[in-house]
């Protein structure tokens, strides 16, 4: 579904990217994981077309990225923090939004997180009154509106209480067993443990591996993606 090679980019003096090449496959739930600062955001905006690459390319369903916008319809995106008009309404997001997908995309609306999370009660708030957990899952609703076969969510479960972080994984599992290909970014490891397949390491922009998540735990011996990551780092150390 996603294919990237020789992705590099590079901020003045700054590498941001090095040399990343990847295939990305339908039924992939993949945590996306690294320092501070390891690219991976950037690595995100690459694939969004948010942020022009230095050298390389990305090909989504076979469609080049670069100049080709129409590829993005078949993305969800939930960013780290969704930025909203403040005097807007629950209601009028939501609706703005179907208008922008347009008329086909609104046919294959998926309204689950809307009755899960209960935003049926707020639907008449205006943003800049909701909580930063509430926000959360307007944009977790907005991810997953259009039914779409790829989603991308950078640290979905920021913010959210228990319950909603609970109804959100298991929505994310139940997508991935529905073929679709889901990539997170989380710095709690604890909530990728129940619903990741693969891990994608990155750090200092260059790509440290890129494996399933059963055959690391096999290789590390640890229960844990905690504990996997810990166990690598530790291996690998002068």
């Amino acid at each position: 579904m996603i294919r990237i090679e020789s992705l590099a980019k590079s901020f003045g003096r700054n590498t941001a990217l090095s040399e990343i090449t990847l295939q990305l496959s339908a039924g992939q739930c993949i945590a996306l994981i690294g320092p501070n600062g390891s690219g991976k955001t950037t690595l995100l905006k690459c694939i969004l077309g948010l942020v022009k690459p230095s050298a390389g390319e990305v090909w989504v369903n076979g469609i080049p990225a670069a100049g080709n916008w129409g590829y993005r319809e078949h993305i969800g995106y939930m960013p780290q923090v969704g930025r909203y008009p403040d005097q807007m309404k629950v209601r009028q997001v939501l609706e703005l939004i179907r208008q922008i997908r347009g008329r086909e995309a609104a046919r294959h609306t998926d309204a689950g997180l809307i009755g899960a999370f209960g935003l049926e009660e707020v639907m008449s708030q205006r943003m800049h009154t909701l909580s930063g957990g509430t926000r959360q899952k307007v944009s977790a609703t907005l991810a997953f509106l259009f039914d779409p076969p790829i989603l991308i969510l950078d640290e979905p479960t920021a913010g959210l209480d228990p319950v909603a972080n609970e109804l959100l994984k298991e929505k994310i599992r139940r997508q991935c067993e529905r073929g679709k290909l889901i990539i997170i970014t989380s710095h709690i490891l604890s909530d990728l443990d129940d619903v990741a397949t693969d891990v994608l390491f990155l750090q200092e922009g260059r790509m440290q591996f890129f494996k399933s998540l059963a055959s690391l735990k096999e290789e590390t011996r640890e229960d844990r993606l905690s504990r996997v990551i810990a166990r690598i780092m530790q291996r690998e150390k002068p």
